[in-house]
């Protein structure tokens, strides 16, 4: 089985493929662009809890780290969430403006979290947790999103 950071990184590619396909259908038009919308969200929100519920716990049960780079990712996650929240509402107004904004202001904060995680976290998970990285994976492959 791949490593945790593999993991991980290939399902921010993954995330990065459909945010992607969703930008290029918005050019075209909102209400096309809905449903790969609602995937992009359900996807990242799959991602986020995979690690909040999975993959986070571990890192800290194994480092006793509960304030330091899981903590910083979590809030992250709810800044995006809420960005992702205002996505919909603005194909819902078929706000284009507002929603090509958010979709900018998304992309950057998107980049910089993940090139945090991959570079940092993962890598620190990686020395980790290695030893239980197959349970891990198996844990994150088989959540179901509540």
């Amino acid at each position: 089985m791949s490593s945790i950071k593999e993991y991980l990184t290939n399902d921010h590619r993954r995330c990065d493929d459909v945010f992607a396909a969703m930008e290029e259908k918005a050019g075209f038009s909102l209400a096309e662009a809905k449903e790969l919308t609602e995937k992009f969200v359900t996807d990242m929100e799959h991602h986020f809890q995979m690690e909040e519920r999975v993959m986070f716990p571990e890192f800290e049960q194994k480092t006793g780290m509960t304030m330091g780079p899981t903590e910083m990712m979590r809030q992250e996650h709810s800044q995006m969430r809420n960005l992702m929240s205002q996505l919909l509402a603005a194909i819902e107004n078929d706000d284009k403006d507002k929603f090509f904004g958010l979709s900018e202001t998304l992309m950057i904060l998107l980049q910089q979290h993940n090139m945090k995680e991959e570079q940092m976290l993962y890598t620190m998970a990686q020395q980790h947790l290695s030893a239980e990285a197959d349970r891990i994976i198996e844990m994150m492959d088989s959540l179901i999103v509540e």
